[in-house]
Parts: structure tokens; C-alpha cells; sequence
């Protein structure tokens, strides 16, 4: 008897075999008979819901865009953390270079994706901001923080972490890389009102000066 599957559970098998295949084979290695092969159907059905390669990869940066933001949204929410903490829960939570997110940070800094990675800039800075800014007014609250611009504060800390810890905007040494972490750092406890040192953690969200940051692009 012949199975038919609801639209979006067929897409999300589809993009769910993608992802796998991205991570083993990358992006380039895998072609769409190793998709049918693997969801076990035919060209016309995956023609039916993504026009090519290309459009699943997009599908599948848009599908872990939700999940980090819900996932940080969740982190940030749960009061029983302390907020420190939830401040790198929440960061964390932005790393999607495990399994098939590799291949995707690889995709999206390619040239002719410029413009994909530019929709993700966006989205990351328009989806966390809030969430991070509701922590910071939180710490404002216990004394932690004091800044009459907990949002505003934010943006700019993730406009500028998305921009120059970016490989595509600025090239850096790691001897550079570590100084303007450090600098980051010296700067943000200023811009939230922080007690000096209290954001020293924050350097080892970076790895002291290892790739990382405020980013899923990274």
C-alpha cells in the first residue's frame, strides 16, 4: 500500500536526509540522486518542494535560524540560571558547527551567497537583540548592569561581533583576533555599567581568542 505523507512532514524528511548528507559528503559531494536514494523518492516529489540544491541548503539555514533563536529564547527565559550563565547559554546556543552546520558556514561565506549571508545577519541581529537586551535589564535590576540603553547596548555589541569577528569582513591574525577580544571585553564592561572585570567570561566564550562570537556564522 502506498504511503502519502503530509507536505511538511515529506519536506522535513527531506531536509532532515540533506542535512546528513551535507555533513558526511559537504555540500558539493552530495547530489540530489544521494537525496532521492536516501528519502526514498522520486525526482518529481522533491521538485514539488524545493527547486534545487541550492533551495534545500536555504531551507535548511532558515530551519536552524528557529531553532537557535527558540532555543536561546528558552535559555534566556529561565530565571532559575543565574544571569551570567544565561548570558552564555544563550551565546552558545548561536554555534551550529557541529554535524551539517560546518557545511552550511562554508556555504554561506561562499561569494555568490553574499546576499543569504547578509539574511542571516539580519535575522540573528533582529532575534537576539531582545532576547539578550531582556536579560540585561534583568542584571540592571539586581545591580549587575547600569545603562539607561539595555537594547541599543546590545545591537551594537552583535553588530559589531557579526562584522569584525567575521572572516569575510575583517582578516585578522590570532594575535590580533586576541586583542580585539580583549578590547571587546574592556569596552562592554563600560557600555553595560559593569563592575571592572565582572565580563571577564566572556573571554572564554571566544576561547580566549579563538574563532567564535556573538555569530552563527562563525
Amino acid at each position: 500500500m502506498r504511503i502519502v505523507k503530509e507536505a511538511k512532514e515529506r519536506r522535513n524528511e527531506i531536509l532532515d536526509a540533506a542535512d546528513e548528507l551535507f555533513a558526511q559528503k559537504g555540500f558539493d559531494g552530495t547530489s540530489t540522486n544521494d537525496i532521492l536514494e536516501k528519502v526514498g523518492i522520486a525526482r518529481g516529489t522533491l521538485y514539488y518542494h524545493f527547486k534545487s540544491k541550492e533551495d534545500i541548503m536555504d531551507a535548511l539555514i532558515e530551519r536552524y535560524n528557529d531553532r537557535i533563536l527558540s532555543a536561546a529564547g528558552k535559555m534566556a527565559a529561565d530565571k532559575s540560571i543565574p544571569i551570567k550563565e544565561r548570558i552564555v547559554q544563550v551565546v552558545m546556543a548561536l554555534n551550529i558547527s557541529s554535524g551539517g552546520g560546518r557545511e552550511i558556514i562554508e556555504h554561506i561565506h561562499k561569494p555568490q551567497n553574499a546576499l543569504m549571508h547578509h539574511k542571516i545577519k539580519r535575522a540573528i541581529l533582529a532575534g537576539v537583540t531582545p532576547i539578550l537586551a531582556d536579560i540585561i535589564r534583568e542584571g540592571i535590576g539586581q545591580g549587575l548592569f547600569n545603562t539607561p540603553y539595555p537594547y541599543e547596548c546590545m545591537e551594537m555589541v552583535i553588530a559589531y561581533t557579526n562584522t569584525v569577528f567575521d572572516d569575510d569582513m575583517v582578516e585578522m591574525t590570532d594575535e590580533e583576533r586576541a586583542s580585539r577580544i580583549r578590547a571587546f571585553v574592556f569596552n562592554l564592561e563600560r557600555l553595560l555599567g559593569a563592575e571592572e572585570g565582572s565580563l571577564s567570561f566572556v573571554l572564554h566564550m571566544f576561547g580566549s581568542g579563538s574563532r567564535g562570537g556573538l555569530c552563527i556564522t562563525e
